[in-house]
């Protein structure tokens, strides 16, 4: 036990150490440079993380590890828990029926695609594969982190997929402006699309929050309906985690059953409780947002603040989890992968970048 008489002194210097490497990531990602990059504190985190891992993991005491586990393990389902507080249920309704199905369309075929490429394909294990697929589907490296408990997978398997996602990711924010200066905005006929068409196709379609909300800003003139479509449409897909990792749950537990074997019999459901809080957390936040509406200034000023440090809080402690992954990859474990993951994220990328313009050309003309 982490917290057991023998054991606390070290979890705590452990949890601590975590701390600081998050706090220089978070440092760090506020650097005018990286900050134009659209680097989240998450992924400095892993990178620093990893960094330690491979360098300087022998020169630390090894009491400090369960400290490290927890916040990898504990401190990632609170974090993504209180996610919720960055979400509302108007909002998703606000994005309207077409800006909701291209959520869904996107994220469940991005998941089944990687999945079955990853497995079928291009030959890597399982877990990596729906790690890499998860991330690519539904939000960047949170959606990695939030999908790690279900699977119970290893430490160098999340970052094989952070870091998948942060690749082409990143590609997306600088291909999408480009993209629509140079074709779409000009084009005709089907190739054209308006501002909050191409605010969905964003949304819909790129890994991370910061970098959607990065691509209508570095749109020159680009009217606000893009960037609030884009946004909106990614927070839908953001929501969507919830039952995604429910219904990864029963299929896992599925899974075992139809594989049979000794232990067959034994598997247990696996529910994600922390996705099914998140979504409580989210309806709080709702209601929340609802009352400010209507509330006098000063009461709603207050409450406002005080979410936006919730979010801060809840960043950093994202950060601290990421960065505990990143200290538990060898790079040693690596051998054997190939560019496996590499070619399954290409896939994904392709299927978004290409597939997702088809899909919400061809809903939205439909709706």
């Amino acid at each position: 036990m982490p917290f057991s008489p023998s054991n606390r002194k070290g979890t705590f210097a452990g949890i601590i150490f975590v701390a600081i490497f998050a706090a220089a990531a978070t440092f760090i990602a506020d650097l005018g440079p990286v900050s134009a990059l659209g680097l989240s504190p998450l992924v400095i985190g892993i990178v620093m993380g990893i960094f330690y891992a491979n360098t300087l993991h022998n020169h630390t005491p090894s009491e400090w590890q369960s400290g490290i586990t927890f916040s990898g393990k504990k401190i990632l389902r609170f974090a993504i828990v209180f996610y919720g507080f960055r979400i509302t249920f108007q909002q998703i309704a606000d994005v309207g029926m077409d800006g909701f199905l291209v959520s869904l369309i996107m994220l469940t075929s991005t998941l089944i695609l990687g999945a079955w490429a990853g497995t079928k394909l291009f030959g890597m294990e399982k877990d990596t594969s729906i790690l890499t697929a998860s991330g690519a589907a539904v939000c960047g490296a949170a959606a990695v982190l939030a999908t790690e408990p279900v699977l119970k997978a290893e430490e160098y398997k999340t970052a094989i997929a952070v870091s998948m996602v942060v690749l082409f990711g990143t590609i997306s924010m600088f291909l999408y402006p480009v993209l629509y200066t140079t074709l779409i905005e000009n084009a005709t006929g089907f190739l054209h699309m308006t501002a909050r068409e191409f605010g969905i196709y964003v949304g819909g379609t790129i890994h991370e929050v910061a970098q959607v909300v990065a691509v209508p800003a570095s749109v020159p003139g680009a009217p606000t309906e893009m960037a609030d479509a884009a946004v909106i449409v990614k927070m839908t897909r953001v929501i969507m985690i919830a039952p995604m990792l429910i219904v990864l749950g029963f299929y896992l537990s599925w899974s075992a059953k139809k594989e049979g074997g000794e232990s067959a019999g034994k598997t247990k459901l696996v529910i994600p409780w922390f996705a099914v809080y998140f979504v409580g957390v989210a309806g709080l936040n709702s209601l929340i947002q609802t009352y400010v509406g209507t509330a006098p200034e000063a009461t709603a000023a207050l409450i406002t603040k005080s979410i936006y440090y919730i979010n801060e809080i809840d960043t950093f402690l994202l950060t601290m989890a990421m960065t505990a992954l990143g200290m538990g990859t060898i790079f040693a474990k690596f051998k054997g992968l190939g560019l496996a993951p590499i070619y399954t994220a290409a896939l994904m990328f392709v299927w978004l970048v290409v597939g997702g313009f088809v899909i919400t050309k061809l809903i939205v003309e439909v709706l």
